[in-house]
Protein backbone atom coordinates (compact mmCIF):
# COMPACT_ATOMS: atom_id res chain seq x y z
CA UNK A 1 0.00 0.00 0.00
CA UNK A 2 1.64 2.98 -0.83
CA UNK A 3 1.65 6.14 1.23
CA UNK A 4 -0.22 8.58 -0.90
CA UNK A 5 -3.10 5.53 -0.70
CA UNK A 6 -2.93 5.61 3.29
CA UNK A 7 -3.12 9.05 3.58
CA UNK A 8 -6.11 9.35 1.06
CA UNK A 9 -8.04 6.99 2.92
CA UNK A 10 -7.14 8.93 6.46
CA UNK A 11 -8.34 11.62 5.21
CA UNK A 12 -11.18 9.78 3.84
CA UNK A 13 -12.26 8.20 7.05
CA UNK A 14 -11.66 11.81 9.04
CA UNK A 15 -14.05 13.36 6.23
CA UNK A 16 -16.63 10.89 6.87
CA UNK A 17 -16.70 11.22 10.17
CA UNK A 18 -16.80 14.61 10.37
CA UNK A 19 -19.78 15.10 8.12
CA UNK A 20 -21.95 12.41 10.06
CA UNK A 21 -20.67 14.17 13.88
CA UNK A 22 -24.19 16.51 13.39
CA UNK A 23 -26.45 14.23 11.43
CA UNK A 24 -27.41 11.94 14.56
CA UNK A 25 -27.59 15.14 16.81
CA UNK A 26 -29.91 17.12 14.28
CA UNK A 27 -31.92 14.15 14.32
CA UNK A 28 -32.39 14.01 18.07
CA UNK A 29 -33.31 17.50 17.68
CA UNK A 30 -35.81 16.95 14.66
CA UNK A 31 -37.45 14.39 17.26
CA UNK A 32 -37.72 17.43 19.80
CA UNK A 33 -39.60 19.53 17.82
CA UNK A 34 -41.52 17.01 16.33
CA UNK A 35 -42.54 15.59 19.70
CA UNK A 36 -43.76 19.29 21.25
CA UNK A 37 -45.47 19.87 18.30
CA UNK A 38 -47.80 16.82 17.52
CA UNK A 39 -48.17 15.81 21.52
CA UNK A 40 -47.24 19.87 22.93
CA UNK A 41 -48.83 18.50 26.47
CA UNK A 42 -46.54 15.38 26.91
CA UNK A 43 -43.46 15.57 28.59
CA UNK A 44 -40.27 13.07 28.23
CA UNK A 45 -41.70 10.49 30.52
CA UNK A 46 -45.37 10.31 28.53
CA UNK A 47 -43.80 11.07 25.49
CA UNK A 48 -41.16 7.51 26.33
CA UNK A 49 -44.59 5.31 27.10
CA UNK A 50 -46.35 6.38 23.71
CA UNK A 51 -42.81 5.00 22.19
CA UNK A 52 -42.10 2.20 24.38
CA UNK A 53 -38.85 3.36 25.65
CA UNK A 54 -37.63 4.48 28.77
CA UNK A 55 -37.14 8.56 29.86
CA UNK A 56 -33.60 8.31 29.73
CA UNK A 57 -33.16 6.28 26.82
CA UNK A 58 -36.15 9.12 25.37
CA UNK A 59 -33.17 11.09 26.12
CA UNK A 60 -30.93 9.83 24.57
CA UNK A 61 -32.58 9.94 21.30
CA UNK A 62 -32.93 13.58 21.89
CA UNK A 63 -29.59 14.17 22.26
CA UNK A 64 -28.80 11.81 18.78
CA UNK A 65 -26.63 9.21 21.25
CA UNK A 66 -25.63 6.17 18.74
CA UNK A 67 -26.53 4.03 21.53
CA UNK A 68 -29.73 3.87 20.77
CA UNK A 69 -31.26 1.64 17.78
CA UNK A 70 -32.65 2.58 14.66
CA UNK A 71 -35.83 0.86 15.65
CA UNK A 72 -36.54 2.85 18.22
CA UNK A 73 -36.20 5.92 16.08
CA UNK A 74 -38.36 4.36 13.71
CA UNK A 75 -41.31 3.78 16.36
CA UNK A 76 -40.89 7.37 17.30
CA UNK A 77 -41.46 8.13 13.58
CA UNK A 78 -44.55 6.34 13.23
CA UNK A 79 -46.14 7.34 16.51
CA UNK A 80 -45.45 10.73 15.01
CA UNK A 81 -47.44 10.13 11.83
CA UNK A 82 -43.55 10.37 10.12
CA UNK A 83 -42.70 6.69 9.34
CA UNK A 84 -43.23 6.95 5.35
CA UNK A 85 -40.44 9.78 5.52
CA UNK A 86 -38.78 7.95 7.62
CA UNK A 87 -38.07 5.32 4.59
CA UNK A 88 -36.31 8.34 2.64
CA UNK A 89 -33.50 8.61 5.03
CA UNK A 90 -31.07 5.77 3.41
CA UNK A 91 -32.88 6.85 -0.44
CA UNK A 92 -29.78 7.75 -2.75
CA UNK A 93 -29.85 10.65 -4.77
CA UNK A 94 -30.90 10.52 -8.29
CA UNK A 95 -28.23 12.00 -10.99
CA UNK A 96 -28.49 14.00 -13.84
CA UNK A 97 -26.65 11.13 -15.44
CA UNK A 98 -28.58 8.42 -14.06
CA UNK A 99 -30.68 5.94 -16.54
Amino acid sequence: MSIFYSYSLVILIYWYILSHVNTLPGLGNNLRQARKQRFPNDDLRAFALRIGVSRATLQRMEKGELSVTLGKYFRAAEVLGLGQSFGALLKPQESLFDD
